[in-house]
């Protein structure tokens, strides 16, 4: 199978090319990429006006599966991801029961091979059971596959567990994904602690929960040597903990979602409870923050957080209803769209946040548009306007804070190791 795609605006961060130019893909590799390309293919994509950038990974997303499929499974998270541009996702190990040992690992790759249909990377427990009380086998689950090791939705509280953590993933060369978020600080909070919690008479958790864990780890970090990447920064203070980690030559990176890019605990007024994610949405000066930082570099990575719930669940009270917002299907449009046209990222510092970041970080083949290179890739039209309806998404939750929000590009095809696994919106279940 041969795809040639015409005449798109190639932008490789990793080649610093913004150039347009045709690709050729032959098998699952790029084999050519020049202006005018004249070889015949079976598929012939007129790309015209679109970006063609490397593949998309979101290093960040629940797909619920095993144990919640309810919520989301293998199946409708990758097709969720395909609609939305993401050409591989890795996902965290919060099931049931968790991704804690080899045999876990093994059996979400399996049922991803058969039933996905994009690429899907797994992410380890730290602890076991994620208990936070003793290491999970992280040496056999390196074995199997895990990119990554983390206890995401909980905070390792144990400090000398958690250093014990970082030494050996240190060994193992894989990075420790911190969920920072200080469990005794933020006991029994809905949103950020503040002015607007007050107002609203809802618990808050304080910012300081989420910095206090930054600093503990970071130090942990530059202890061991190991590589330690941050989840969903969501205040200044952590911005400038890592800012002076990385000057320092500590071994940290980091990622932003979306919603903490676009949005703060306002988006809360009116008891939405899309809006109520972990860790809570921020102050208008945090928000600023992050899209500096990341504009800076002090933050490398976009990445979704897809949190998917059935609609009975966030369709509660506020202060009853589970954290988490879906995003696998805005992740790309936000990132390359909106944050582009409001002048934040350059379209080469966007694909960069979005893909060579991502890859690099978890030590992953892609995040590259070159000849000899995987045929993952991404095409997207920044012109198109569209309205943000979760109830047309591929994933089973619905539970978008950015419902009904108009917004400019959007994700038009999805190569994934040479398959056109989505295209104007029809996604190829092969």
């Amino acid at each position: 199978m041969s795809v040639l795609i015409k005449g798109g605006r190639v932008i490789d961060p990793a080649s610093r090319t913004d150039q347009v130019m045709d690709v050729l893909v032959e098998g699952d590799r790029i084999v050519r990429i020049a202006p005018g390309i004249g070889q015949q293919a079976n598929r012939v994509i007129d790309a015209r006006g679109w970006w063609v950038v490397p593949g998309v990974i979101d290093m960040h997303t629940h797909l619920r599966q095993p144990g919640q499929e309810h919520k989301e499974t293998i199946a409708t998270g990758t097709r969720a991801a395909a609609a939305g541009g993401v050409t591989a996702v890795a996902c965290m190990p919060n099931t049931q029961p968790p991704i804690d040992d080899a045999s876990v690992v093994e059996h979400v790759q399996a049922v991803a091979r058969r039933e996905g249909v994009v690429g899907v990377r797994v992410i380890g427990a730290l602890t076991k059971g994620r208990q936070g009380k003793e290491l999970a086998e992280m040496g056999e689950m390196a074995e199997a596959g895990a990119v990554a090791f983390s206890d995401d939705g909980d905070t390792v509280a144990d400090a000398s567990l958690m250093r014990s953590a970082l030494q050996y993933a240190a060994d193992l060369g894989r990075p420790v994904i911190v969920h920072a978020l200080d469990p005794c600080l933020a006991r029994g909070g809905v949103m950020r602690e503040g002015p607007v919690s007050l107002r609203l008479g809802l618990p808050g958790i304080p910012a300081e929960a989420e910095s206090i864990v930054v600093a503990r780890d970071i130090a942990l970090a530059a202890a061991t040597g190991a590589h330690l990447h941050v989840a969903h920064v969501s205040t200044a203070r952590s911005v400038e903990l890592i800012r002076q980690a990385k000057q320092a030559g500590v071994r940290v990176t980091a990622e932003v979602t979306p919603h903490h890019l676009f949005l703060t605990e306002e988006a809360l007024e009116g008891y939405d409870a899309s809006a109520k994610v972990s860790p809570p949405l921020g102050t208008e000066e945090d928000r600023q923050a992050l899209r500096q930082a990341l504009a800076d570099g002090i933050i490398d990575a976009v990445a979704s957080d897809h949190a998917p719930h059935a609609p009975e669940e966030k369709e509660v009270e506020l202060d009853q209803a589970p954290f988490g917002a879906v995003g696998l299907e805005t992740l790309v449009a936000l990132t390359l769209g909106a944050l582009t046209h409001q002048g934040v990222l350059t379209p080469m510092q966007a694909v960069r946040a979005l893909s060579l970041a991502p890859a690099r970080i978890l030590g992953l083949e892609g995040g590259v548009l070159a000849e000899g290179a995987r045929a993952d890739i991404t095409l997207f039209d920044p012109a198109q306007e569209w309205t943000v309806e979760p109830a047309r998404f591929r994933s089973r939750g619905r539970n978008s804070p950015f419902a009904g929000w108009k917004v400019q590009g959007r994700p038009v095809g999805t190569v994934v190791g040479g398959r056109i696994a989505m295209l104007a919106g029809t996604i190829d279940d092969g």
